[in-house]
């Protein structure tokens, strides 16, 4: 059984004087403070098909922290493992038992599985002890979207379709090197789409470019019929190393044939694909596609954020889809309400989110003031009680600004480098219960 809290031992108390040191003890004791939290994660941490029987592993306290440090200090696995066992504030903070420093493998097992529900939850947590000791009340609130990144290339027809012949070359050796397989003929063809790839990347002109595209799409079409015939030809006794195969084979034969479906399309057929039908990536099946305004293309998900007069993030949503600012206003008020009992005195938000029908539902919903960066048509006078309180609302906005460019640089918000969207979730979360943990810890020390 995996225990919750990790025994008492003198380590704990080894915090450097350090002001990483100084910041790491008020954080532990702020956890400590919320030690039911400990059971939430524990629920995450404990499989249904699990036995008393064997090690314990970490325990739920110390997966918590670890995955905090993590995020707190940007850390991949592999340092975090270091700084476990070179550190004694790490080794504090983490509560890990003496001389237990555990691998990289063993922290990614266990802190893939915390759910982004959790982290939630455990946010909430965090935002209702602010509330009672009258460091955040949430009655001025300022709301505004960004953007978190999947670890992903910037996809392109040729790119997406090089990615195919790279996986079922590899799913064609798996399955010659079977043991007990009978053998199959098929004609490995990665290189050739190698040089198609780039070849379509350096090519001026359409027409020349389209020739290219055949050539990468017969290929990639005569690959995927030699890795069908394999799966007809199965082991005389299956094995699970062949079912993971097939298995295997089954995903990613259907993302393959919508990579060629979509480049016909759009390639050869010189047809609009709807951005929703679209697949961006084999890998990271569920990122989309995000063009705010005049900017670059980014690739991921769309967040809408809120935070208060503290910088605390409030609440974070990660939208599917591109959903347009505006229509995304009144469901994060909602959030608002049902978090927090009412609906903020004062509510600043950028222009986006803009328009009439917002304003009036937003000041039915209980709101005074609500202040749009951009006016869109709206007058002052409409807005709020009068130009000196629109001016500090919208001085107030920008703030939000400043917490959105301190969760990418210093939380990891840029680019999520966890896989598939329930870990992507989960890390978003985490990073702003990591943020909102450290500033707690500075205001109330402060």
């Amino acid at each position: 059984m995996r225990k919750k809290r990790s025994s008492q031992i003198s380590i704990f108390d080894m915090f450097s004087e350090h002001e990483i040191g100084k910041e790491l003890k008020a954080m532990s004791a702020r956890l400590d403070q919320n030690r039911v939290i400990l059971n939430w994660v524990a629920k995450d941490l404990c499989l249904p098909d699990t036995t008393d029987t064997g090690r314990q592993g970490l325990s739920a306290e110390s997966v918590l922290r670890c995955v905090l440090l993590k995020q707190y200090r940007q850390l991949s696995y592999k340092e975090l493992a270091f700084y476990l066992s070179d550190s004694a504030s790490f080794q504090a903070f983490a509560r890990l038992p003496a001389h237990v420093f555990p691998k990289k493998s063993a922290l990614q097992q266990t802190i893939s599985r915390l759910q982004d529900s959790t982290w939630e939850r455990i946010n909430k947590r965090l935002l209702r002890q602010a509330r009672q000791e009258k460091v955040e009340w949430g009655n001025k609130v300022r709301i505004d979207s960004t953007v978190t990144e999947s670890m992903i290339h910037a996809p392109t027809d040729s790119s997406l379709l090089g990615d195919c012949m790279r996986v079922m070359g590899r799913l064609l050796i798996q399955r010659q090197e079977m043991a007990g397989a009978p053998a199959i003929a098929f004609h490995n063809h990665q290189r050739l789409a190698k040089k198609r790839v780039r070849a379509i990347v350096y090519t001026r002109g359409e027409e020349k470019k389209v020739k290219l595209y055949e050539d990468l799409l017969s290929v990639t079409q005569k690959t995927l019929g030699y890795l069908e015939q394999a799966q007809c030809v199965p082991l005389a006794i299956p094995t699970l190393e062949w079912e993971g195969w097939n298995a295997g084979v089954n995903h990613y034969k259907a993302l393959i044939k919508r990579i060629i479906d979509q480049t016909q399309r759009r390639v050869l057929a010189g047809e609009q694909v709807p951005a929703e039908e679209k697949l961006f990536s084999i890998f990271e099946t569920h990122t989309d596609i995000i063009v705010k305004g005049a900017r670059d293309i980014q690739y991921g998900h769309k967040l809408n954020l809120s935070t208060g007069t503290s910088g605390l993030i409030l609440d974070v949503v990660i939208e599917p889809g591109n959903p347009a600012d505006a229509d995304r206003l009144m469901p994060m008020i909602k959030r608002h309400i049902k978090q927090y009992g009412d609906a903020p005195r004062q509510l600043a938000v950028d222009g986006g989110y803009a328009s009439q029908a917002n304003l009036d539902a937003a000041r039915a919903s209980g709101i005074e003031d609500v202040a749009f960066h951009k006016k869109r048509g709206l007058t002052i006078e409409a807005m709020v009680k009068s130009t000196w309180v629109y001016r500090q609302l919208r001085n107030f906005r920008a703030g939000v600004e400043a917490g959105i460019s301190c969760l990418k640089r210093a939380y990891g918000l840029s680019r999520c480098t966890w896989k598939g969207l329930g870990h992507f979730n989960a890390y978003v979360w985490s990073s702003v219960v990591s943020h909102n943990l450290a500033l707690l810890a500075r205001l109330t020390s402060a």
